[in-house]
């Protein structure tokens, strides 16, 4: 059984918005690290820090995060 991967545009919505890992992190309640592990596709964000980042972002989930 193959393992789904969850792409996203984190990093690019990021860097657009001249936005550091640790302004983003601060913003929606997680460390640099998390969202460093979230750039780089090597951790899913559960629910709630989806819907978060999306907020902050002023995008839907799906805009950001897709299988």
């Amino acid at each position: 059984m193959s393992k789904e991967i969850l792409k996203n545009r984190v990093y690019d919505l990021r860097t657009t918005a001249e936005v550091t890992q640790e302004e983003l992190g601060d913003a929606v309640g997680v460390t640099r690290q998390t969202i460093i592990a979230i750039e780089r596709g090597n951790y899913t964000p559960s629910v709630m820090l989806a819907i978060k980042i999306a907020r902050f972002f002023k995008k839907s989930v799906e805009d950001i995060f897709k299988l």
